[in-house]
Parts: C-alpha cells; sequence; structure tokens
C-alpha cells in the first residue's frame, strides 16, 4: 500500500473516535458558537476542516469543480459523516491521481495577485496537519461545555507483539 493512503487511513480512524465523541454531545452544544472561540462551534470547525481538503485538493490539486458547504448546510453529526464521506473520496482520488509524484508543484495565485507553487506533497501534508489542528480545537469546545474527550491523538497502528 501506498505510504500516504497507509497515513489517510490512519487519520480517518481517529476521526472515527472524534465523530464517536461528537455522537455524545447535544445538537444545540454541537452547533453553539463560542466567543472564545471567535464564534466558531464544533460543527463549524468540522466543515471548515472539510473545506480546506475540498479546497487544496479537490479544487487546487485536481482543477475539480467542488461544491461549497456552509455550516448551516450541516444539522447533525450524521450530516457532517456524509461530508466527510465525499471528502475520503476527493482525499482517494488525489492520492491515487499524485503517488509517486509527490514533488510535482501545481502554482497558485492569492487575491493579492502574488503566486507561489505549492508541491502535492506539501498540499497532502497542509491539509492533514489542519484537520489535527482544527481536532483539538473541537477537543477543547467540547470540555468548556461540559463534555469529556476520549484520547482522540493519532490512533497507533497495531503493535507486533514479536520481540525486535
Amino acid at each position: 500500500m501506498e505510504l500516504f493512503q497507509s497515513q489517510y487511513d490512519w487519520i480517518k480512524r481517529t476521526r472515527e473516535t472524534l465523530f464517536q465523541y461528537c455522537e455524545g454531545i447535544s445538537q444545540p452544544d454541537y452547533v453553539k458558537e463560542l466567543e472564545s472561540f471567535g464564534g466558531d462551534s464544533i460543527r463549524n470547525l468540522h466543515v471548515h476542516i472539510a473545506t480546506c481538503f475540498h479546497f487544496w485538493l479537490g479544487t487546487h490539486g485536481l482543477g475539480k469543480t467542488v461544491d461549497n458547504t456552509e455550516p448551516e448546510d450541516i444539522k447533525t453529526v450524521k450530516d457532517m459523516r456524509e461530508l466527510f464521506r465525499k471528502t475520503d473520496e476527493l482525499v482517494e482520488e488525489f492520492l491515487l491521481k499524485y503517488e509517486g509524484n509527490w514533488e510535482h508543484t501545481i502554482p497558485y495565485t492569492f487575491k493579492s495577485g502574488e503566486t507561489s507553487d505549492f508541491s502535492t506533497l506539501w498540499l497532502f501534508t497542509h491539509t492533514t496537519t489542519h484537520e489535527f489542528h482544527h481536532k483539538g480545537q473541537i477537543v477543547k469546545i467540547g470540555r468548556q461545555l461540559g463534555y469529556t474527550p476520549p484520547d482522540t491523538d493519532l490512533i497507533a497502528p497495531e503493535v507486533n507483539t514479536c520481540q525486535i
């Protein structure tokens, strides 16, 4: 299995732990916007994570038109799971297209007119680390709302019980 596909599989398993945690949060708390987080909610941050993948990997990396998702489009964790199912399909397509070609660069023009070249490795790394950054904020918001989170660090691979 290709290295980055294996890495993304770990990310999805860790994301599943976060989804299960969010399923234990009441719907009003799931969408509650907290001033201490700049008006963001758990739902809003989750949508932000998905749309980052959509923009950088889908629109920029694959040249696809990806429908914009607004936080208000997502009402429940079940809806969020569906958004991430579509996100996973996009990531899988990106990983397949660029497998073994991680230094390939794609130019990007910012609104300011400045341009930069981003490697496909940078695009994948940025989106996955971005998810973990906001996952930490989601857990922190849940904690502030009175929910005890599980360990949401990267799920460890199965441990080989053989002595090395």
